[in-house]
């Protein structure tokens, strides 16, 4: 039985403690859904642990109407949007478990109460491992990055660095290399295979015969120091390192998953187990060989996991 402090806390938006959707998540994915559920006046619990994958960016790209906008601009923007909606609650807290099933889902949270809901949007985006390079972890996301669709453009005509492994190297060339200006590619770990290394120069590359031993930020960029000499470029994209869920809650869950490690989803962001959806950079249809990494993207998957929260509320109440 709940203490009366909880019910008090639960009942912020008042009529019953059971809501219509708990929210667990709130970076683009899970304020949209939020906001979604909101606007359809649906009681909804939106859960932000202050954890994002972008967290380090100074500024995001690719999404009409926002371009260049920090992410924590756009985060705060979207909370005060959403403060104009009464059936939408927002906690700084969060989710530590969830169970039960479709209609009463129990979800502990680490501020010590209990909430339930009757359907649960996973939101929780997923955290990049990089290679083990000292100095990239304090460049991530300001000098180094991944995605050339989100930061190729800010390196026009500028001399780049590409880290880590030769196939996917060889994709960042074919997509960097009609925007940036010279491109060096480095082995991370170990030294590039002989074939590795003719079919990275035969796109017109350079490539390092040494793996990175340092990054360090500096005027112009970047200096990057193998055993053998060093450089200074503007930017860095790797070509290495892995994703993984960033809660827990995943495999709480037993959720079906796919080969990338991502949650599988249907059109609507229903996974296989009822009542649970799931939206942004943690999730996919089989369809697609992985999540489609991107701010507008991961609004559109919370979107459309709020309708299809909303239809399942609408089948179970006619």
């Amino acid at each position: 039985m709940k203490s009366q402090t909880d019910e008090e806390r639960n009942n912020v938006i008042g009529r019953t403690t059971m809501y219509d959707a708990i929210v667990i998540g709130a970076g683009p994915a899970g304020l949209q859904a939020a906001l979604t559920l909101g606007r359809m006046h649906r009681s909804t619990l939106l859960l932000d642990s202050g954890e994002y994958r972008n967290g380090t960016v100074l500024h995001m790209h690719n999404m009409i109407g926002a371009d260049g906008t920090a992410p924590a601009q756009l985060r705060a923007t979207a909370r005060a949007e959403l403060s104009a909606y009464d059936d939408v609650e927002i906690r700084d807290a969060a989710a530590m478990s969830v169970s039960g099933a479709e209609d009463a889902f129990v979800v502990g949270i680490s501020d010590g109460s209990v909430v339930e809901g009757r359907q649960v949007i996973l939101a929780t985006g997923v955290a990049d491992d990089l290679p083990d390079v000292p100095g990239l972890q304090d460049l991530w996301g300001t000098l180094a990055f991944s995605c050339p669709f989100c930061d190729g453009h800010e390196h026009a005509g500028r001399p780049i660095a590409i880290l880590g492994a030769a196939p996917r190297a060889a994709h960042l060339i074919g997509l960097l290399g009609r925007i940036v200006g010279d491109i060096t590619v480095f082995p991370v770990g170990e030294m590039f295979a002989d074939e590795d290394i003719q079919m990275l120069e035969a796109k017109g590359v350079r490539v390092s015969p040494a793996p990175v031993s340092s990054l360090e930020k500096v005027d112009g960029g970047v200096r990057i120091r193998t055993h053998h000499d060093e450089r200074v470029v503007d930017g860095i994209f790797v070509a290495a390192g892995s994703m993984r869920q960033r809660s827990p809650l995943v495999a709480q869950l037993d959720l079906q998953m796919l080969e990338s490690g991502c949650i599988e989803i249907d059109e609507f962001g229903r996974t296989s187990l009822p009542g649970v959806f799931a939206a942004g950079d943690l999730a996919h249809r089989a369809t697609l060989p992985g999540p489609m990494a991107s701010v507008l993207l991961a609004a559109a998957a919370g979107q459309l996991a709020a309708v299809g929260i909303i239809q399942s509320l609408l089948a179970a109440e006619h």
